[in-house]
């Protein structure tokens, strides 16, 4: 199976790049990027032929693409894609506003190609694991759960509302609401959130917390703040805590992983578990493979871009959003 990637505008597409390189039958069979001296060097890196356009890697035989461009992009690239009948995984967001979403969910399904959405964090062993316990009653009935997401300010184009939609609660909101609505089977009906930003952020929001109820009742929280400095050993974390009627359980997704302690780096934190973005591509490969749809899909993608968007008007007017 040919893979191609369409922009390494986001960080993400360089470890997605790694994970094509380690699955077996898989070919990484290269990079569009309108940015020429980004675009050349991923290729280079990856030893792939790199396309200053979209259109020429779209038309080599390419089975699918992975998108990973700007998130105001992913529309017009999901689009591109779809119409010359290539699979799809875009990176989340999935849009910036939810007219875009609908519209790739249906190119996608009027091309008859898949479209699944990037949530990695699904594909980690903890989070599968606790979703799990949940499915087998260990916990009882849900209550509640508080989750984070927090990390550094990546600076560049993320700080541009034009080209990225939003600040942290846009970027960091969608991967923990896509883990809850996965956990309980249930979607959020109200939404209420605390936003703000540094002057420092050059106008974008760098502090969210979002309260949330479910169809079902359970109560969440979320902090999905770019709160970390740039010393921080990571860029971010993901935790759970999930309280049921018969038992709670912590989750931190990220805990596989020493402490190291240097003279001239501080603290630093290296990882020796599993990655989480391996499992989600060989997920989006083996969909195609047989023919079947991927386990995260683009409505998973628009119903967690509905609770940013939701986030967003809740702290623009000081009160509750009800998506239903």
């Amino acid at each position: 199976m040919k893979v191609g990637i369409i922009s390494v505008a986001h960080m993400h597409a360089y470890s997605y790049a790694r994970a094509l390189k380690q699955l077996e039958g898989v070919e990484l069979a290269g990079i569009a990027d309108p940015d020429q001296e980004r675009g050349g060097a991923a290729a280079r890196r990856f030893g792939v032929q790199f396309f200053p356009d979209i259109d020429g890697l779209l038309d080599s035989d390419i089975d699918a693409v992975i998108v990973t461009s700007e998130n105001v992009k992913h529309r017009e690239h999901v689009l591109a894609a779809a119409r010359v009948g290539k699979h799809v995984l875009c990176e989340k967001p999935l849009a910036t506003i939810l007219q875009d979403a609908r519209e790739m969910i249906e190119a996608c399904k009027k091309n008859g190609v898949e479209l699944m959405t990037a949530f990695p964090v699904r594909f980690n062993p903890s989070i599968a694991r606790a979703r799990e316990m949940i499915k087998e009653g260990r916990l009882g009935r849900i209550l509640a759960i508080k989750g984070t997401n927090r990390g550094k300010n990546p600076g560049g184009w993320f700080v541009d509302p034009s080209l990225s939609g939003g600040g942290a609660v846009m970027d960091h909101t969608v991967h923990v609401v896509d883990v809850m609505r996965w956990f309980m089977g249930s979607e959020v009906r109200e939404v209420y959130a605390e936003v703000d930003r540094l002057p420092s952020a050059g106008g974008i929001d760098e502090a969210g917390i979002l309260t949330m109820e479910f169809d079902n009742g359970v109560f969440a929280t979320l902090d999905c703040s770019w709160s970390r400095n740039r010393a921080f050993p990571t860029w971010g974390d993901v935790t759970l805590e999930i309280v049921g009627t018969e038992g709670a359980l912590s989750v931190d997704a990220f805990a596989q992983k020493l402490h190291v302690y240097t003279d001239d780096q501080g603290v630093s934190w290296d990882y020796w578990g599993d990655d989480m973005d391996v499992g989600m591509i060989r997920e989006f490969v083996v969909s195609i493979r047989e023919g079947r749809s991927p386990s995260v899909t683009g409505e998973d993608g628009l119903k967690a871009v509905e609770v940013a968007l939701a986030a967003y008007r809740a702290a623009e007017t000081q009160t509750p959003v009800i998506l239903r």
